[in-house]
């Protein structure tokens, strides 16, 4: 019998090292022999963990049904192993590297991958450990939602010496002592000054000041013998990224949401593929490929990239562009972007964007409420929304929430690509900067072009930009009112 099965189950891992390979195994040990418990204690043995029996107690057991129930406990406890569950792209690769770079599509896996590998290296640490970890991610919001309080997050997976959160001080605290700091991208210098043996950096390419932030994650990467980490994010052409790919210190996996279709909901992919098969958007955010600029895009990242400035200046104009949405449902947006020109003598100023505040999914009445929180947070002086999707309705929904609202409607004459080419030459002079990182806003600006967007949908935060600039700079609308931010 025991010869029989390592038989088996070494070819079986040896033909796809995979858990189904290695069930498929234990099924035809058990059709053979009839004797579930044993194939279960001799495999046990091949592989070097517990025995499903010693996991069952006695008492739980009839004398009929106990090998039948000790079997399905065992196969049940390799359900959950990661090191039988996990994929080959979530394991850590083999040989010498400072950065582990994994870029997948939405639900590959990503997430769990640096969960567990985190996890794993706090469990081996000792009985007694200082091992010091840094957890990145876009806001600290984020790190919590999903490196730590996730579905795939650290304290989700810990099976065991589950880890705790003290969230005043914004760390994981595991028994041995081992401790995970959270930080945002939105302050970089709080990696000023702590030190670190590891590091998982999550969605690298939205980080909002991406350089700055990593760059002050690896002067503080010095402990230990080796120090690592590992980068998951899904693929954006921004420049830390391409300097992480192009590292020869990194080890680069790529991984695709249909290769962990069997941990997502049924049909989530089919739905996916309907919809956006073979456009730009479907092959970054499923498939996990890296899509560069558009060649004929008004925009290109690496300027977009130089035109962020931690703006202190002061701002005689704020205004605030609306792009409403043609219908209403899960995936409409509507485009809120709200932007200032700054007070200057003898000269046009420069044009500042200070935020992308667009809303998706919303009721008339819920972007509007947007609209009015927008304009009210930053101080501004006039709301301008397009009055082509909507006409009377859009400025009546608007003054329904404050009707002392001053609104301007705006009604386009010309194609988006003729009313976005004068907004692009702005940049192109050096006339606009941007107060942060507006991920969204800029994967439209990059890959919008003569025939609109690759996706085919409608560019709403880049239109909401256009009529921000125009009204700040080429129309030079709204009242003058000087003040700081």
């Amino acid at each position: 019998m025991r010869r029989a099965t390592e038989k088996i189950t070494g070819e079986a891992v040896k033909a796809s090292g995979s858990f189904r390979a290695v069930m498929s195994g234990i099924g035809d040990a058990r059709e053979k022999t009839g004797r579930d418990l044993e194939a279960g204690r001799v495999l046990a043995e091949v592989i070097g963990l517990p025995r499903a029996p010693d996991a069952v107690p006695a008492e739980s057991c009839d004398a009929s049904g106990s090998d039948e129930n000790a079997f399905d406990v065992f196969v049940s406890g390799l359900d959950r192993d990661w090191a039988f569950t996990a994929l080959p792209g979530q394991r850590p690769p083999e040989g010498d590297w400072r950065t582990w770079l994994i870029m997948g599509g939405r639900g590959s896996g990503k997430t769990r991958a640096g969960a567990e590998w985190v996890h794993a290296l706090a469990c081996s640490a000792g009985e007694r450990s200082d091992l010091r970890i840094a957890l990145v991610a876009e806001t600290l919001g984020d790190a919590r939602e999903v490196m730590v309080d996730g579905v795939s997050g650290i304290c989700r997976i810990a099976a065991r010496h589950w880890p705790e959160f003290e969230i005043s001080r914004k760390r994981l605290v595991w028994p041995n002592g081992t401790v995970a700091q959270i930080f945002s991208s939105e302050d970089p210098e709080a990696l000023r000054g702590p030190q670190f043996h590891y590091a998982w950096c999550d969605e690298i390419g939205k980080w909002k000041h991406a350089q700055e932030t990593f760059d002050m994650l690896q002067f503080g990467l010095r402990l230990g013998r080796d120090p690592r980490q590992l980068v998951t994010t899904t693929p954006r052409p921004v420049p830390v990224l391409k300097q992480l790919i192009a590292d020869p210190a990194t080890r680069l996996i790529k991984i695709s949401t249909a290769g962990n279709a069997g941990n997502l909901a049924p049909g989530f992919i089919a739905a996916l593929e309907r919809r956006y098969g073979g456009t730009r958007l479907g092959r970054q955010e499923l498939g996990g490929e890296l899509i560069e600029d558009r060649d004929d895009a008004l925009w290109k990242r690496g300027d977009l990239e130089a035109c962020v400035t931690r703006f202190t200046g002061v701002l005689r104009r704020i205004v605030v562009a609306v792009d409403p949405p043609s219908g209403s449902g899960e995936n409409s947006c509507c485009g809120i972007v709200v932007a200032g020109v700054e007070a200057s003598e003898g000269s046009p100023g420069l044009a500042v964007v200070l935020a992308d505040c667009s809303v998706t999914g919303q009721t008339p009445g819920g972007w509007a409420k947007a609209v009015v929180k927008a304009y009210a947070r930053f101080s501004a002086d006039r709301v301008v929304a397009e009055g082509n999707q909507g006409g009377d309705m859009v400025p009546a929904m608007l003054k329904s929430i404050d009707a002392n609202l001053p609104v301007t409607v705006v009604h386009a004459s010309r194609g988006k690509f003729a009313r976005a080419e004068p907004v692009a030459a702005l940049y192109e002079q050096g006339r606009v900067v941007h107060a942060g990182r507006f991920v969204e806003l800029e994967d439209q600006m990059c890959d919008f072009g003569p025939t609109g967007l690759s996706s085919g949908r409608s560019p709403d935060r880049l239109d909401a930009l256009v009529w921000a600039l125009t009204a700040l700079v080429l129309d030079g609308q709204g009242e003058p009112r000087v003040r700081g931010i």
